[in-house]
């Protein structure tokens, strides 16, 4: 399954909270690591794209007064979803293999 660079990243952001992923946490985790925060409205299309190609799984969590009553929608990385992260390093390996001088530690294996 082939995905995108943003849906890359957050599967790894998905990946990376494991129980505590939930869209403003993906989106502070997306901001730390690469410095860009996305919108939230474009985080929710790639978590709902993400979860029609099963890449993702969901469920909600409790209502709490904090959020007005409102409940937090949890991802889950499905096993698609960790072997598209899979395919996608493969193809950016097989890209990178062919610069010279760059090295990314693929012969340390």
């Amino acid at each position: 399954m082939k995905i995108g660079a943003f849906e890359e990243l957050v599967l790894l952001a998905v990946g990376s909270l494991g129980e505590e992923a939930y869209g403003v946490a993906v989106k502070e985790l997306l901001r730390e690591k690469t410095g860009k925060s996305p919108s939230i409205g474009a985080l929710h299309s790639a978590l709902y794209r993400l979860e029609d190609k099963g890449c993702l799984t969901s469920h909600e969590g409790g209502a709490t007064s904090e959020r007005g009553g409102r409940r937090k929608k949890y991802y889950l990385l499905t096993s698609v979803g960790k072997d598209a992260i899979i395919e996608a390093n493969k193809i950016r390996m097989e890209f990178s293999k062919n610069i010279q001088g760059l090295n990314l530690g693929m012969d340390e294996a």
